[in-house]
């Protein structure tokens, strides 16, 4: 069995660098991570080694340490206030490009747009986006626009995990669900996730079996899997090698393994060195 590995996959540069700076304001005193730094149980487990406390956005009361983390995924501008103003000392991760949705939409809202949200409700980084406009209206699919209120001006961005052909793919459903009216898109889908999808295209071109590494309650390594399926493949998500199981790949004479962007780099090793064992 031949085993390829995708062209981009694995951690991206946002999670990286909040991954040494949980490891940095860990060296230096007790801190409480407002929610899981990434979306990944490995990560999160090497940081409880750390000291590293895990607390909770909407619950200030609960946490003991005087200094808290905004995670990779962000917060809205209200949050990170909010702790300030009560004193805590407030380490910001977020990503520059989740950030950089953040500006998108602050922008198209002060130009007087109904701002409008693509991406999965409830998630961390979709709460932070829409926290500071209680008007914006959260997006997953074709099914969710009756919630759509009328206005003469739409702006839309997405969470910075979405698959950019769906995204884009929902936009011009949007544009003929509210015509006439003027719908404004600004990209706000993240390079590592264009990528990562991108590369996990060509590698189900000569894969029989997918193996997606990450956390199941990260959205992009969900994406990743749902891609490689809707491409007709057998797709097989886990957190760790431990999982892996050999009847997976009977009768696979190509194997491609992709990671989501908060999966460690020697998981991925891991991961490839088991599914070497089997073969």
């Amino acid at each position: 069995m031949n085993i390829h590995t995708a062209t981009h996959y694995g951690m991206c540069f946002g999670v990286r660098e909040a991954l040494r700076r949980a490891h940095d304001a860990a060296a230096t005193g007790p801190v409480t991570i407002l929610g899981p730094l990434v979306h990944n149980p490995v990560v999160t487990k090497h940081l409880e080694t750390l000291g590293v406390r895990v607390g909770r956005l909407e619950d200030m009361s609960a946490v003991q340490t005087p200094g808290v983390m905004i995670t990779a995924h962000g917060a809205a501008d209200q949050d990170r206030a909010a702790w300030r103003n009560a004193g805590f000392s407030v380490t910001d991760t977020t990503c520059p490009l989740v950030h950089r949705a953040h500006q998108a939409l602050a922008t198209l809202v002060a130009q007087g747009y109904q701002p409008l949200v693509i991406g999965q409700p409830g998630h961390i980084e979709v709460r932070g986006l829409t926290g500071d406009f209680p008007g914006a209206v959260v997006l997953e699919s074709d099914r969710d626009f009756p919630k759509i209120p009328r206005a003469d001006r739409y702006g839309v961005v997405s969470q910075t995990t979405q698959p950019i052909v769906r995204v884009r793919q929902l936009v011009e459903a949007l544009r003929t669900h509210c015509a006439p009216a003027e719908v404004v898109f600004r990209d706000t889908v993240c390079q590592p996730t264009k990528d990562r999808q991108r590369a996990l295209d060509e590698l189900c071109a000569k894969c029989d079996v997918i193996v997606v590494v990450g956390g199941r309650h990260s959205n992009n390594t969900r994406q990743l899997s749902t891609s490689a399926r809707a491409l007709g493949r057998e797709v097989y998500q886990v957190e760790t090698a431990e999982e892996l199981q050999p009847e997976w790949f009977r009768g696979c004479r190509d194997a491609g393994v992709t990671a989501g962007t908060s999966t460690l780099d020697e998981t991925v090793r891991d991961v490839i060195e088991r599914i070497r064992r089997i073969s």
